[in-house]
């Protein structure tokens, strides 16, 4: 199954990386390593030649508790990265952002990837993302980072996410988003518990009944924390054991911050699973 991401095909029926790639100053993990276009084109091509497929570009911080950026702040900071890894990589570029100004602008800038953590909630967003013409990566979230995890409730976690996610995609294939062009995160951490983190993990292998890619993001999360009683710095073997479990479950693309460790991770759960 290949999906066309502004001009590159990438097979999704094959596990795949995504390298985060913050330039924000306050992201839970790695804010202020790379705000400037040179410092990022670096780590994005350290990422590449890691094995990832896309890099992911983020301009806001969507940590808990995390404020909202003016649309041109945001521009500022994305802008000067995607125009430089679309000048120098042979890598998609997808944008981590839920502003339709930002959408369109980027694309333009050969972005090939629209992730939004707000399932394309803010207005404009469905219509602009469909005049794209580019994938679109659907999120589930329970309020706004600010909020979200100000005592999240579900009946079934697993449940209301397919619900959202399915309600979702009505929405943005009436606005003209190809179905094709549909990818689905069922939003780790973005207003859940930890318990409910870890109850989307066991089940996951059931939103493939919603019947497209899943991008699965958990690196480095404050659930592994939780589990493990590490630092957000010592996470890599629990994110590790997160992306296994991901990938055997079926996921498409790992969207992970350690690009390197994960691939080696993916290699070995493709070997097992084409020899069953």
């Amino acid at each position: 199954m290949k999906m066309n991401f502004a001009g590159r095909l990438v097979d999704l029926s094959r596990c795949q990386v995504m390298g985060i790639l913050n330039v924000t100053p306050d992201s839970f993990s790695d804010g202020g390593r790379f705000t400037t276009a040179d410092a990022a084109l670096v780590r994005a091509r350290t990422m590449v030649e890691d094995g990832a497929s896309f890099i992911d570009v983020g301009g806001e911080s969507t940590r808990p508790g995390a404020k909202p950026v003016s649309t041109q702040e945001e521009l500022d900071r994305v802008c000067p990265v995607v125009e430089a890894i679309a000048r120098e990589l042979d890598t998609v570029i997808s944008v981590d952002t839920s502003n339709p100004a930002v959408m369109e602008e980027v694309v333009g800038l050969g972005a090939g990837l629209i992730n939004d953590v707000r399932a394309l909630q803010r207005e404009g967003a469905p219509e602009v993302a469909a005049k794209a013409g580019v994938p679109v990566c659907i999120m589930h979230i329970q309020g706004e980072p600010d909020t979200m995890q100000n005592n999240p409730r579900y009946h079934n976690v697993r449940r209301d996410v397919s619900s959202f996610l399915t309600e979702r995609m009505r929405v943005v294939e009436k606005a003209g988003v190809r179905p094709e062009n549909i990818i689905l995160d069922p939003g780790f951490g973005f207003g859940k518990t930890v318990d409910h983190n870890i109850q989307l993990l066991a089940t996951l292998e059931q939103l493939h009944l919603l019947g497209h890619p899943l991008l699965i993001g958990v690196s480095r999360k404050s659930m592994l924390g939780a589990i493990t009683g590490r630092d957000v710095n010592e996470r890599l073997p629990a994110s590790l054991a997160a992306a296994t479990i991901s990938a055997m479950k079926g996921a498409s693309i790992l969207r992970v911050h350690d690009v390197r460790e994960t691939v080696d991770a993916v290699k070995v759960v493709t070997a097992v699973k084409e020899a069953i």
